[in-house]
């Protein structure tokens, strides 16, 4: 098991063991496709510690607002600054590992925030034309994701299964990642370099899954069990993606958000 996919299962603190697969049948679910375009992927590493980090959550929340249309945005909360005075409460020490990976595949000698990857490589935000950009680079996918979701009042079940959309196989270091992602939070920051500061999060990726291994029928698929957060935020989805762990490089993406599946 490689150094990144270490970090993505060290991340799903949020998840729940268990038979999942076999539960699927049982519960209602609904499902979501991935399309004939690769979907991009804008990631910001942020911290409730950091005081340059609220200009970019704003524009973050700003610019990528629907989870069914467009770049699907995921903010990942790193832990490095939880020693300055101010304990980030979505903070986790993989999503540092995820970062510090990023750095390494991208030949960057440091992690910094705030920072925003689009499609696994750094991209300028403050040109103000991330949305922009991003959909206009979408090209046609290599690769196909099916991700069927089942509510319960306290979890959400996740299957995804990804596939060569052409004859070419999937990378041999490709691995499917699913995320349950928050919106609405808001903290009121009480120490610190934002001592004092109401701070707004949107798309807080709360937990990861991962699966890296193909199956007979050439499909990569991963299943998990999310708990719903104790702290839950508002319009919380279930976003599935295929990354590559060699260069960072994401091949697709999908996003449901779990509004449109009614728990059973």
């Amino acid at each position: 098991m490689d150094f990144l996919t270490r970090a993505w299962f060290a991340a799903a603190a949020l998840v729940l063991s268990g038979p999942v697969v076999a539960d699927m049948a049982a519960a209602p679910a609904c499902k979501a496709h991935s399309g004939p375009l690769v979907r991009p992927v804008v990631e910001l590493f942020t911290s409730e510690g950091c005081d340059s980090c609220p200009p970019a959550d704003r524009w973050f929340s700003a610019t990528f607002k629907d989870e069914r249309d467009g770049p699907i945005a995921l903010a990942f909360h790193v832990d490095y600054w939880d020693r300055l005075g101010w304990k980030d409460r979505f903070a986790q020490a993989a999503y540092t590992e995820r970062q510090q990976h990023a750095a390494d595949v991208n030949h960057a000698g440091f992690v910094y925030t705030p920072q925003v990857l689009l499609q696994g490589r750094e991209f300028r935000w403050r040109d103000g034309n991330a949305a922009a950009a991003a959909r206009n680079g979408a090209q046609p996918a290599s690769v196909t994701i099916d991700l069927e979701v089942a509510r319960e009042a306290a979890s959400v079940r996740a299957h995804a299964s990804a596939r060569a959309a052409g004859t070419v196989p999937l990378p041999a270091d490709a691995s499917v990642v699913l995320a349950y992602v928050d919106n609405g939070l808001e903290s009121e920051v009480k120490a610190g370099e934002n001592r004092g500061v109401r701070l707004h999060h949107d798309h807080v990726v709360r937990a990861l899954q991962a699966g890296g291994r193909a199956d007979g029928q050439g499909a990569l698929p991963v299943d998990a069990r999310f708990a719903v957060p104790a702290e839950p935020g508002r319009n919380p989805a279930l976003v599935a993606f295929v990354q590559r762990s060699r260069d960072g490089a994401i091949l697709q993406a999908v996003a449901l958000p779990l509004a449109d599946c009614p728990p059973r």
